[in-house]
C-alpha cells in the first residue's frame, strides 16, 4: 500500500496523536516514516514580529531552535523504532511551512503525508491561516489529516 509515509509534527499535543497514527499506518503497510519538524528562522524585522537583535544573537536563537525541532524529531524517531518502524528524523528551515512539508515529501519520494489539524474555524482560521489546508490544496499525493 504505502511505502514511505512522512509525518510532519511540531511537537503539540495534537501532533503527537498524527505521529502516533502515522507510526501504526506504516507498521501496517511495512513502510518507512519520514518524520519532518519544519523550524522557522528568526523574523528580521518588526512587521514580521521580530525584536532586533545583534546577529550572533539571532544565530542563537535559530540554533536553539533547530535543536528543539531535532529533539522533536528524534523522539518521534525513538517511538517508531521501539515499534519496528524504519525512520528518517530530518528537519527543514523555513518559513513556508506547508511548502517545505510538501518539498520534504517529494525529496523524500514519500506516497502519504500525515498531519494533524487543529480545526479553526471562522476569523481565527482567516487571521491564522492553515498550513494543513494549503498541503491539501497543493499536495500532488495523498494526505491524511487527523483531529
Amino acid at each position: 500500500m504505502y511505502e514511505r509515509i512522512l509525518v510532519a509534527t511540531d511537537g503539540s499535543t495534537l501532533s503527537k496523536k498524527a505521529v502516533a497514527n502515522a507510526i501504526s499506518l506504516a507498521q501496517l503497510c511495512g513502510a518507512e516514516l519520514v518524520a519532518l519538524k519544519v523550524v522557522p528562522r528568526y523574523p528580521m524585522s518588526y512587521f514580521e514580529g521580530g525584536v532586533a537583535l545583534a546577529a550572533s544573537e539571532v544565530a542563537r536563537v535559530e540554533t536553539q531552535w533547530a535543536e528543539g525541532g531535532q529533539a522533536i524529531v528524534d523522539a518521534v524517531k525513538k517511538a517508531a523504532l521501539s515499534k519496528g518502524v524504519a525512520v528518517k528524523a530530518v528537519t527543514a528551515k523555513s518559513d513556508l511551512v506547508a511548502e517545505a512539508i510538501i518539498a520534504a515529501a517529494k525529496k523524500h519520494k514519500c506516497d502519504l503525508i500525515v498531519m494533524a489539524s487543529h480545526g479553526r474555524k471562522g476569523i481565527k482560521r482567516l487571521l491564522l491561516g492553515s498550513e494543513t489546508q494549503h498541503v491539501l490544496t497543493h499536495s500532488h499525493i495523498p494526505v491524511l489529516v487527523l483531529r
